[in-house]
């Protein structure tokens, strides 16, 4: 284990960029972990880090061995995860990348069920776009990854892919809002709020726009919904959503209307993991509920 611990420092400080700022964040002095690294770097035969005059950054082998650390660090905790399950402590950590429409409705609920069934294991939540969702599952940084419109599918494995309609949100009062059915050319009739490109929504609004006469020329662009929801209620403006980032049944000062197939494509919602990587006991039962949940409240996509 002390082996590990090095390892765990060693990412300690290639996360702060600081040997100083890690041994703060590790309770230890920083004369110890430098003490430390330079044996480490003695006993692997080449240094790690590059000494700058305000921290330090890792050097190609360094960018190599922490690779090789997170790898190692998962798969610890993976049989961590075994062993509890099969003492019957159900035990563990989950790490998830999402997009952040994911997360006001749809994660809180799931991970408050999964954790009534057990109360031992815990959870971290990263609000990632789909370029650096994909990098946490490479990285080892997150175990799963929930996102829209991923890039480089052929890169993990799919637990599920479900897809979602584009809805278009809007106050109650919006003149729109008297329609029960809307057309995307509609909405573009209004000042509209739209996130930016590496955004997977955006990237459905700019296809659909490309393939028509009255094309996106947005007001505001915003890289957050929680924005985007409030700014409607200020300016009779139009902003989109998928529907599992919004509170349909619930929310009185909005009004939603799915946008159709045949003028925005409906975006796919992907949950993802390492290619060949084994989760946890933990990570994979949270998977296996997310999976069943995706599929019941969406639309599988085959």
């Amino acid at each position: 284990m002390k082996h590990l611990t090095t390892l765990s420092l060693i990412e300690a400080v290639a996360k702060a960029g600081s040997i100083r700022k890690a041994a703060e964040d590790m309770n230890i002095t920083s004369s110890a972990l430098n003490r430390r690294i330079q044996r480490f770097e003695e006993e692997f035969g080449a240094p790690i880090f590059e000494r700058l005059p305000r921290g330090v950054r890792l050097n190609p082998a360094g960018e190599l061995l922490i690779q090789h650390i997170r790898a190692q660090i998962a798969d610890l905790e993976r049989v961590r995860s075994q062993v509890a399950d099969l003492s019957g402590l159900r035990r563990g950590h989950v790490s998830i990348a999402c997009s952040q429409a994911i997360q006001p409705y749809f994660m809180p609920k799931h991970i408050a069920a999964y954790r009534t069934e057990h109360p031992g294991v815990t959870f971290s939540i990263h609000v990632r776009d789909r370029d650096r969702a994909e990098e946490d599952l490479r990285s080892f940084q997150s175990d799963l990854a929930l996102v829209f419109e991923p890039r480089h599918l052929e890169e993990f494995d799919v637990i599920v892919s479900v897809e979602q309609p584009v809805y278009a949100v809007m106050a109650v009062d919006h003149p729109l809002a008297a329609k029960e059915t809307l057309r995307l050319r509609d909405c573009l009739e209004f000042p509209h709020v739209v996130p930016p490109p590496h955004i997977g929504i955006r990237y459905l609004l700019d296809l659909a726009a490309g393939r028509m006469t009255k094309k996106l020329s947005h007001t505001i662009e915003a890289d957050s919904f929680e924005f985007m929801r409030h700014y409607v209620q200020n300016e009779k403006a139009v902003g989109f959503q998928f529907p599992i980032g919004l509170d349909i049944a619930n929310d009185t000062r909005l009004a939603f209307r799915p946008l159709p197939r045949r003028d925005i494509d409906f975006g796919h919602l992907a949950l993802l993991q390492a290619k060949g990587r084994t989760l946890s006991v933990a990570s994979a039962r949270f998977a296996n509920q997310l999976a069943l949940a995706l599929s019941e409240e969406g639309l599988e996509a085959g």
